[in-house]
């Protein structure tokens, strides 16, 4: 008894000295966002609230965040868009169609080892590709390169959610004389909407937070929030209000679409439970 008390005791104070970590240094940022610079480079505790930082990130004449903000949202919704068509057709054909073994191994396969590799990986080659054809640093460049980057996640997550369906449906459905795109849209896509959902807002939220590839692909026109978030630190001079205040408003979109995924996260599977 007392054993298993020490380790609920060990347990939890594992689990909140992992959150202290964790919450600790990103509270300590997002206060930032509220203070005079003399106040964040003394390291001030309490101190005058002010709107400034926002003002300056928002509405200086050098200041192009809303600009970055159109870039992220744009690229985003894009190639989350693509990401989640491309996703769920594939996932369909390779869980619910007689496809040869061989080319469901394959596709898995290449999904599997692309995502294991770093992404790092990849950057030089693709930017010797768009260069040469005069691509680099526009749109297409970036909404291409992150939708080949996230769609292996996705695959895998629209597999589970396809693969949960009982099978006995699609059989049902077949006998009923429904071809696989009558399939497809009156069976598989509304049982499945909620990990569509889910998969989504993953998808977005990690094209949205991507530094390394938009570091690389973008120009001054098509820079993304994190890429411009980092252009606040200089060789001598670190705007800390403005990088905190950019980093707060670049949170918000992130913070609303997992708290968007996890409800349909949580319908999607109760749903299929019930049916």
């Amino acid at each position: 008894m007392k054993s298993s008390s020490a380790a609920q005791a060990i347990a939890n104070s594992a689990a909140w000295g992992y959150a202290f970590v964790i919450l600790g240094p990103t509270v300590w940022v997002l206060s930032n966002a509220f203070k005079y610079k003399i106040d964040i480079i003394t390291g001030a505790t309490l101190s005058p609230f002010t709107l400034e930082n926002f003002e300056e990130l928002l509405f200086s004449r050098q200041s192009e965040f809303l600009l970055n903000l159109f870039n992220s949202t744009l690229i985003g919704l894009v190639s989350t868009a693509i990401v989640i068509v491309i996703a769920t057709m594939a996932a369909f054909t390779l869980v619910s169609l007689e496809v040869r073994p061989w080319v469901r191994w394959a596709v898995l396969g290449w999904a599997l080892m692309f995502h294991m590799l770093p992404t790092l990986t990849f950057l030089g080659s693709w930017y010797l590709m768009f260069s040469a054809v005069g691509l680099q640093g526009g749109y297409f460049a970036l909404i291409v390169t992150h939708t080949v980057h996230n769609l292996p996640m996705a695959l895998f997550l629209m597999m589970s959610f396809v693969g949960a369906l009982p099978r006995e449906l699609i059989q049902a459905a077949r006998m009923d004389g429904c071809a696989n795109a009558q399939i497809f849209w009156r069976v598989v896509f509304p049982l499945v909407r909620g990990g569509m959902i889910a998969a989504t807002a993953l998808t977005f939220i990690f094209s949205w937070s991507d530094f390394a590839i938009s570091l690389t692909l973008s120009s001054r026109a098509t820079m993304t929030v994190p890429v411009a978030i980092s252009t606040f630190a200089q060789e001598y001079d670190i705007k800390y209000g403005e990088m905190a205040a950019g980093t707060l408003l670049s949170i918000v979109p992130a913070l609303i679409l997992i708290l968007v995924g996890q409800k349909f996260i949580v319908r999607g599977l109760l749903a299929g439970a019930v049916k």
